[in-house]
């Protein structure tokens, strides 16, 4: 396997940390997202992949630096 689940589950506790920082729902993030609010849960639980353009995306809704995120899933996998 390329990536290991163990890897999504870092990147969507990252992911969370950040959202929770920023006091954002998942509910609330959902619809900046149009998104379920299940896509929100499912990658903060590492059951889901979210690929370089959603990161963005979610950075983005978060209103957070993607570089700075992106700097704390790579501390969060650590």
């Amino acid at each position: 396997m390329w990536i290991r689940p163990r890897e999504h589950k870092a990147v969507g506790q990252a992911l969370a940390a950040i959202r929770k920082r920023a006091r954002v729902t998942q509910q609330d993030l959902a619809k900046r997202l149009d998104k379920p609010q299940s896509f929100i849960s499912a990658y903060e639980n590492g059951q889901r992949r979210i690929d370089l353009l959603e990161f963005m995306r979610i950075s983005e809704a978060l209103r957070v630096d993607p570089r700075k995120a992106f700097a704390e899933v790579l501390s969060e996998k650590s």
